[in-house]
């Protein structure tokens, strides 16, 4: 298993995680098995955005005999009402509600405690200027939750997250098909009918992407398989498959991503996913499949698929790619990425317009002409 830091929280947290919310579905007995064997293969996070008693009983029965190896995304705002899930604001129902998870979970603490589905504007400023967020904040002073997270579906709403000065993860959705989206405040809008004529990342998710990696804001991914539409051409809005691994592959090339965070009914499901951690190049490739599709490009845009190599100067042309666009982002360009960029140990300026790249680039990116500009934008 690989691990990534999750941005400015310090926390080492596996590339492959683990979303709860399926805990439900099963008995007891066999959802606490599944987690621990998810333990037992290197998945040190999981996500507990679910207010029903049984899931949060079966995640703190799981990992109760080694609670400081695992890091727990908890929830403040989801509460469980008469019986069903209730997403809120009400105080006198979300301090019972976490306080009743934070019992379930176990060991006195919640590691990211997440303020529950920001989709709106307006619930933004419901949470930001009231005692919602001022009981987070003074549940992150008494060391109750150690890192203070937001969990959305909107990159507008991220990205005054990231600006905000006091979070320091995203729990954000994201997958091929989602990132061809505009902003929305209705998530059944991104799971609805995908106009043919959409093309490549939206602006905006590119930007946020972008921000979180300059501010040091670590995300973690939820929807990643697109609700599992992704893996039949039937409910693919590009027309065509993609694999576990290729989904997996996609997310963690984003900029900022740390962890991607799979539902598993199975322990054979949680081996599908774990598979990224040996795939090939090959298997991993999801550029392929966006290029062929018969819905929906992303032309001229680079996906840092790595399609590109090998680079007779061993430049990483990927990753060269991913600070150029982070760069011109902004005004200036960012000492984090400039300090990033100088760490390569081959640069922009060592590339000598061969093009056998772009002969390689499904998306048509001039390859070559980028390298330029990325030389003179960085002088190296």
């Amino acid at each position: 298993m690989n691990y990534r830091k999750l941005g400015k929280t310090g926390l080492m947290v596996s590339e492959i995680g683990f979303g709860g919310e399926w805990l439900e579905r099963h008995d007891e007995a066999e959802s606490v098995e599944l987690v621990r064997y998810a333990g037992s293969k290197g998945i040190n996070i999981i996500d507990c955005w679910m207010a029903d008693p049984k899931s949060r009983s079966i995640i703190g029965k799981a990992i109760a005999d080694c609670r400081e190896k695992w890091i727990v995304q908890g929830h403040i705002g989801s509460t469980w009402q008469n019986g069903q899930y209730v997403r809120t604001r009400d105080m006198s129902k979300v301090v019972p509600a976490f306080e009743d998870l934070l019992e379930r979970i176990g060991g006195g603490y919640i590691d990211l405690g997440m303020i529950h589905y920001v989709d709106a504007p307006d619930d933004w400023n419901t949470c930001m200027n009231t005692e919602f967020t001022a009981y987070v904040k003074t549940l992150h002073r008494d060391g109750i939750i150690r890192h203070i997270g937001i969990s959305t579906h909107n990159p507008r709403i991220a990205k005054m997250a990231a600006e905000s000065g006091f979070i320091e993860m995203i729990m954000f959705s994201i997958n091929p098909a989602f990132d061809m989206r505009p902003a929305c405040e209705d998530i059944e809008v991104l799971f609805g009918e995908y106009d043919s004529s959409l093309s490549g990342i939206d602006p905006e998710r590119a930007e946020l992407y972008s921000l979180c990696e300059q501010n040091d804001i670590g995300i973690t991914v939820m929807k990643g398989f697109f609700g599992g539409r992704l893996f039949d051409a039937k409910t693919s809005p590009f027309g065509t498959a993609f694999t576990a691994p290729q989904c997996i592959h996609y997310c963690l090339t984003r900029p900022a991503v740390s962890s991607v965070l799979c539902g598993y009914d199975t322990t054979a499901q949680v081996d599908q996913a774990l598979a990224y951690e040996t795939a090939t190049d090959d298997e991993k490739d999801y550029a392929s499949v966006i290029a062929s599709a018969t819905l929906h490009s992303y032309t001229g845009q680079c996906t840092y698929c790595g399609h590109c190599r090998p680079c007779p100067k061993n430049i990483d042309i990927a990753m060269v790619n991913k600070f150029y666009d982070l760069a011109v982002q902004q005004p200036q360009v960012p000492e984090s990425v400039r300090s990033h960029y100088s760490l390569l140990e081959n640069k922009a300026s060592d590339c000598i317009g061969c093009k056998s790249c772009e002969a390689r680039c499904p998306f048509g990116v001039k390859i070559a002409e980028r390298m330029e500009k990325t030389a003179q934008l960085f002088g190296e």
